[in-house]
């Protein structure tokens, strides 16, 4: 018989499955450990002010997502005002609004980031310039024109304009256009300002990054300036002290552009206040709740996605599969007879619940009293189906009674008989009825034993958390399942359990 058309079933399917494992995990991050925890910052903005009793109106500027940092949660907390977002030229913003606002004010907001670890430089990829005129009189104008006719001189691209630029603008003795484009005692606020206008003077697209350092807990942590360049489509990110292209994995950009963090009417003496923590949680939890901020196409057709009662459901079903391949391996591989094809495998859904040592034990108990019931019903010579009925009646008897008894003796863990599958239950009480009669009692325990054996591997199988994990978070591992099912099917040689019986034959 030929086998290609099942190898080449089998290779699509495993590297399907591997293809988007890799992609999930790789690309996508999905954590590939359950207990793998992720980093989260906690930045908050205390914005406090004194209200003169008249109708108030509180801007701030909110992050919004980037590619290097993900928003896993955020809140905005107010007493006594109405809230509302929007977008203005590439930024977000919250709106507190009030009726009247009398003394003292507290609004905060509140949001809890993860890293992603991606590039700065790809986050701006699809974010177009806004064209910004600088706000030069007539002789800075003269002077910007001036330096920046010295600078291109003296530079070859965007970059090295940039990097020759900045050494200007901190020399400590600057030339005549530099002092008169500064003014006495420029900050770093002052000098990033002034690049940002001459690069634009230069038709060079610029715009300042607000953003702070997630370094270290901190009750006032200071905002940091950082510039960023429009060069060949990438929004490149500028170092103002050092004129180096790159900004560090731990600077969270907070807003872009010249306008402040905050606006305020019908208010007094506003001072905005930002404070930094770290704590972490389950990396599933921080990728699922982070995703759920803006949901893309990747993470839209995901288990993740669906409600938390239904993926409860699918964890437990989505590792049927591999008790199943287990089942194939232990019958067709290793040689171990059981009761049915699928019974171990829904006998050790069971066990999830009644834990394996009391699973073991009830089930052995009912099906040894259902059997002794069954040799009984047997003398009566009943037709198949009312048989059948009457095992299954008499199957539900003894698990109330077990469940009664059990309660009544203080051991609640015999209530769980009730979630062994009743039908699975008399189906096997009845096969092995019929194969003690017709091949004895010997392998009618041994299917038994067998049965038992098989369901015991799949329970502390499927109920392993990195395997739960696995098939629930990259579901797409159950076409590698799929393939080595295929494969196992066209197995044709010794089982282990052969080899004993006929070790005899080798010898000679």
């Amino acid at each position: 018989m030929n086998n290609r058309p099942v190898y080449v079933i089998a290779t699509i399917f495993v590297l399907a499955g591997l293809g988007l494992f890799l992609y999930k995990w790789l690309v996508l991050e999905y954590p590939l450990l359950p207990k793998a925890r992720a980093e989260i910052w906690n930045v908050e903005a205390h914005v406090l002010f004194q209200g003169k009793g008249v109708p108030a109106k509180l801007e701030l500027i909110a992050p919004k997502k980037t590619r290097r940092y993900v928003i896993v949660d955020e809140a905005f907390i107010s007493r006594g005002y109405g809230l509302n977002t929007r977008f203005k030229a590439n930024n977000r913003q919250a709106i507190w609004t009030t009726r009247k606002a009398s003394g003292r004010q507290d609004v905060y907001y509140r949001a809890s980031v993860r890293f992603v670890k991606r590039s700065d430089s790809a986050e701006s990829e699809r974010e177009r310039p806004i064209p910004d005129k600088p706000g030069f009189g007539e002789a800075d104008a003269h002077a910007a024109n001036a330096l920046i006719d010295q600078v291109r001189s003296q530079s070859s691209d965007v970059s090295s304009f940039v990097t020759q630029l900045f050494q200007y603008l901190n020399s400590d003795k600057p030339d005549q256009n530099v002092a008169l484009l500064l003014g006495k005692n420029p900050g770093r606020l002052k000098r990033i300002g002034t690049a940002v206008d001459i690069l634009n003077a230069a038709d060079i697209p610029a715009r300042m990054v607000h953003g702070v350092v997630l370094d270290e807990y901190r009750k006032n942590a200071p905002l940091i300036q950082w510039l960023q360049v429009y060069d060949h489509g990438i929004w490149r990110s500028i170092d103002p002290a050092a004129g180096e292209v790159g900004i560090p994995d731990n600077y969270f950009t907070w807003w872009r552009g010249t306008d402040p963090i905050i606006r305020l009417t019908g208010g007094d003496n506003a001072v905005v206040t930002v404070s930094i923590s770290r704590s972490d949680q389950s990396a599933l939890r921080s990728f699922v709740e982070g995703n759920a901020m803006e949901i893309e196409g990747a993470s839209r057709f995901s288990l993740l996605s669906l409600p938390i009662e239904t993926q409860l459901v699918y964890r437990i079903l989505l590792t049927i599969p591999v008790g199943a391949l287990l089942l194939v391996i232990m019958r067709n591989v290793i040689g171990i007879k059981t009761f049915g094809t699928f019974m171990p495998i829904l006998i050790a859904l069971a066990f999830r619940e009644t834990q394996l040592a009391w699973g073991i034990l009830l089930f052995s108990l009912v099906v040894a009293l259902g059997l002794g019931v069954r040799f009984y019903l047997e003398r009566l010579k009943l037709l198949l189906v009312p048989r059948l009925a009457s095992v299954l009646i008499v199957v539900v008897i003894l698990m109330v009674s077990l469940s009664v008894v059990s309660h009544a003796l203080g051991l609640e863990r015999g209530l769980s008989v009730a979630l062994f599958p009743m039908v699975i239950m008399t189906m096997t009480i009845e096969r092995m009825s019929i194969v003690w009669e017709e091949r004895g009692s010997s392998e009618a325990l041994k299917q038994g034993t067998g049965s038992l054996l098989v369901a015991a591997l799949a329970y502390l199988l499927m109920t392993n958390p990195l395997v739960e994990h696995l098939v629930f978070v990259f579901s797409e591992l159950l076409f590698v399942l799929l393939a080595a099912t295929l494969l196992l099917g066209r197995y044709s040689g010794y089982r282990l359990t052969e080899l004993i019986r006929f070790r005899v034959l080798a010898r000679e």
